[in-house]
């Protein structure tokens, strides 16, 4: 598919114990739907082509020739598709019995990969029949007349795809196979299982199916054994998952009494490019890697036109649902226990926010307040400055004071009209003249008024600025740029507005709520030119540097990915399709990243201040770049 995304699929047949044929007619009819969807790798359950259940009928030739020329049919009858395709089959090799995983395509068996790790307790007892991986002597296996790689260390490769395949109780073991097929550069990694249900069991399924995701920095295709199964003892609750660096993409319903086809998309370039950042996925894996790898290549069938069905959220910074109030209750902590931290270790007796009755100085203050609570100092010791300039408006002003005081904080007006006159007088600057000196006298009178009051109250300067605002360079240079703690430092803009509602709506009373919701409904604005004849905001941020929406979700693929911008492009009509169309994505695509390089010497000189999530823009830890580096290959690439 485009940019790096490979179609994969779990399926779970309707299979009838011991019924060979049967079993195989399912698992092709789902090859063919998966490939019909355009689905390019599949998986199916362990010994699907027999069903796990048939114990001791395991020891029946009838039953191993019947599953070994069933097989077969199964590679010639789907000779017409180019679907990479893994069924679990018993095998005899070394005059023993595997637990095996076949792979085929095009008509051809590729490779073999037998079980490593036999359960053997309580319900399960695949030693009476199976033989380990490990006891193992041949590299090949004959099936026919044909011979065939053999081996719990078989790469599946094609291009930038590497395909590991491990089974059911591998998984669950300390090191499972899958971890080191990882380091020997397997980015999918397939499961066939047969684990049955049981209370509490699923969770704990999809908790280790996430974290080995995560752990291995891979896809992870995992497909259970379903109805039909036996139920003599056991119950199998079929269905498949997909799981990409410790997130679920897709999960199927368990349960039910039909074929089971789950499908979705792993990005294979966004995977790459985590494990080339994290140093530690591969530091020490001489001590690991003692097997022999076989590399088996293969060609993965490629389909530029297929959908992309996996979700492509429009604001990857803000979780949905439950996790957001959780998401905002952990950023405030890290808030709150990074400010407390910076209090106490310069004693400042105050601290002093300029409040504007914009969201961002409202989250500071609102963060200011909760670290003051956390503290035991009395918020009064909060000094909460509004200075009103040219553009100031009534609305944003009344917001301002009224949360100052409904919070409990000193409140301090200073106006920067007379200040920012006698300046522009001083500097010969015609005040009828709105440019760009205009805008920034007026940014950095009040971070002098800040600077200076902090100086003369003991007090600590709290930043307001946020990562979106960072990222598009879009502050004032030593004016609303500089602070002495900046607390919203890696907050992008989307998020702050969520945050401020969340405590509108948990953790205030209703005073205060009503203020902050209203601050949450204002345009977002500097306020740095006089108000229109009807007295409201005349200069809209978004309205000349793009929807902020837009610019965080860039934000968040270029730096967390290393995304190109043609998949950048690509994601972001997807997620935004029917809201922007392409040439307005494009257009902000191009600000965004002229922006993001010009303005990297702002960056470069920050103020402390807490990193919250995946990304941040400090230029002591997570980004570093040079202030002269040419956007101009990422621009072309639009």
């Amino acid at each position: 598919m485009n940019y790096g995304f490979i179609k994969v699929a779990a399926a779970s047949p309707k299979v009838i114990v011991a019924d060979c044929y049967h079993n195989i007619q399912q698992i092709e009819k789902l090859i063919r739907e998966a490939s019909g969807k355009g689905v390019q790798m599949i998986t199916f359950p362990e010994l699907s082509v027999t069903a796990y259940t048939c114990l001791d009928l395991f020891a029946s030739q009838i039953l191993l020739h019947s599953a070994v020329d069933a097989l077969l049919k199964l590679v010639s009858n789907t000779a017409d598709l180019d679907v990479f395709t893994i069924v679990g089959v018993p095998l005899v090799t070394e005059n023993r019995l595997i637990n095996a995983a076949v792979v085929f395509q095009k008509g051809e068996i590729l490779g073999i990969v037998p079980k490593s790790y036999l359960p053997n307790c309580k319900e399960f007892q695949e030693q009476r029949w199976f033989t380990s991986a490990f006891d193992l002597r041949e590299k090949t296996i004959k099936i026919k007349d044909k011979t065939y790689p053999l081996s719990s260390h078989l790469l599946f490769t094609s291009g930038e795809v590497a395909a590991g395949i491990e089974i059911c109780e591998d998984l669950w073991t300390p090191v499972p196979p899958s971890s080191l097929l990882a380091m020997e550069g397997a980015n999918i990694l397939f499961n066939l299982s047969a684990s049955n249900e049981l209370i509490g069991k699923h969770p704990y399924r999809c908790s280790l199916i996430k974290q080995q995701s995560a752990r291995c920095i891979a896809g992870y295709v995992y497909a259970m054994a379903g109805f039909g199964e036996s139920s003599t003892d056991l119950v199998f609750a079929g269905g498949g998952i997909i799981a990409e660096n410790g997130s679920i993409l897709k999960e199927s319903d368990r349960f039910t009494m039909e074929d089971q086809l789950v499908i979705s998309e792993i990005d294979i370039h966004n995977l790459q490019n985590d494990r080339q950042v994290n140093l530690s996925f591969m530091r020490g894996a001489s001590n690991f890697l003692q097997a022999e790898t076989l590399k088996v290549p293969f060609t993965l069938a490629t389909n530029p036109q297929a959908e992309l069905t996996r979700f492509i959220d429009p604001h990857p910074f803000v979780p949905s649902g439950n996790a957001l109030t959780e998401h905002c209750e952990e950023i405030f902590n890290i808030q709150v226990s990074g400010l407390a931290k910076r209090i106490a270790h310069i004693k400042a007796s105050t601290a002093v926010i300029g409040i504007s009755g914009g969201l961002d100085s409202t989250l500071a203050l609102l963060v200011t307040t909760m670290t003051f609570d956390a503290l035991k100092i009395p918020r009064s010791q909060i000094l909460g400055i509004t200075m009103p300039g040219f553009g100031t408006t009534t609305r944003t002003y009344n917001n301002a004071v009224n949360l100052i005081h409904s919070l409990g904080v000193t409140f301090r007006e200073i106006s920067i009209e007379k200040a920012c006159l006698q300046h522009f007088e001083d500097i010969g600057h015609d005040p009828s003249i709105h440019d760009v000196t205009y805008e920034n006298s007026q940014a950095r009178e009040r971070t002098q008024i800040l600077m200076d009051i902090a100086n003369q109250e003991n007090g600590l300067v709290i930043g307001t600025g946020d990562l979106s605002e960072l990222a598009l360079g879009w502050a004032t240079y030593n004016g609303d740029h500089m602070s002495m703690y900046g607390v919203n430092t890696s907050i992008p803009k989307t998020l702050v507005r969520y945050l401020v509602e969340w405590v509108a709506c948990n953790k205030v009373d209703e005073a205060s709520k009503k203020t902050l919701l209203d601050i949450a409904d204002t345009p977002i604005s500097p306020e740095l030119i006089p108000a229109d004849k009807d007295g409201n905001i005349a200069q809209k941020t978004e309205d000349l540097v793009g929807p902020y929406e837009l610019h965080d979700f860039f934000l968040y693929h270029f730096l967390r990915f290393g995304s190109t911008p043609e998949k950048i492009e690509y994601l972001a009509q997807i997620a935004f399709k029917g809201q922007y169309d392409e040439e307005t994505i494009k257009k902000w695509l191009r600000i965004f990243l002229r922006r993001f390089f010009s303005q990297q010497f702002k960056r470069s000189c920050l103020p402390d201040g807490p990193k919250v999530g995946s990304i941040s823009l400090s230029p002591r830890g997570d980004w570093r770049m040079p202030s002269d580096a040419s956007s101009s290959i990422w621009i072309d690439k639009i």
